[in-house]
């Protein structure tokens, strides 16, 4: 494994120079919506669709796999193989439950008219989750990609940075929906 001249593996390095572009990226969205809230000449608004006792739930679901990236880095690094497949596959199936939920919400919102293009809300509401649920189905197509590496036996201590890293970006992805649930949802009504 090759390290920067600041002693961090060059893939560390890389996944946080791409998270702080990623920032910019989501940093963007949320104050273009912002900007846009509650100038909707049309409806329907958030507060007429978003369910958010369901999107509570999804995001419990989202937050719990962080614990369970945590579990599955530390079963790598301690050379459990077992431990490594069960919780790396945990985190990708809980990253499955949470987009099935986006999708839910989709459906709903559209069967109730509220497409892309409807109104301001819309537009930047289907963007700013939308770009975020293809940020947790990469990070659920990555996972599953190291557990097959776990399942073929090429994934142990020595190898354990591939997973530091994916959980740097799992965890970034998390931490982006907090922020989004907060400003999109929270803040709906006010």
């Amino acid at each position: 494994m090759e390290r920067t001249s600041t002693g961090v593996p060059n893939e560390k390095m890389l996944m946080w120079a791409f998270i702080g572009s990623e920032c910019m990226l989501f940093a963007s969205l949320i104050a273009t919506y912002l900007a846009y809230r509650g100038r909707s000449l049309v409806g329907p608004y958030p507060e007429d669709l978003l369910n958010i006792p369901f999107i509570t739930v999804t995001t419990f679901v989202l937050l719990m796999s962080s614990l369970t990236m945590v579990l599955a880095l530390s079963a790598v690094q301690r050379g459990d193989a077992r431990g490594s497949r069960v919780f790396l596959l945990l985190t990708a199936v809980l990253g499955i439950i949470f987009v099935g939920g986006q999708a839910i919400e989709f459906s709903h919102f559209a069967g109730e008219g509220l497409g892309l293009s409807r109104n301001l809300f819309s537009s930047t509401f289907f963007l700013t989750t939308g770009f975020h649920g293809a940020h947790v189905t990469a990070g659920v197509i990555w996972l599953l990609s190291l557990w097959v590496l776990t399942m073929r036996g090429r994934l142990g201590p020595e190898k354990s940075v591939k997973v530091e890293v994916a959980g740097l970006y799992w965890h970034f992805v998390d931490v982006v929906w907090i922020v989004l649930f907060t400003v999109i949802y929270l803040m709906s009504g006010s």
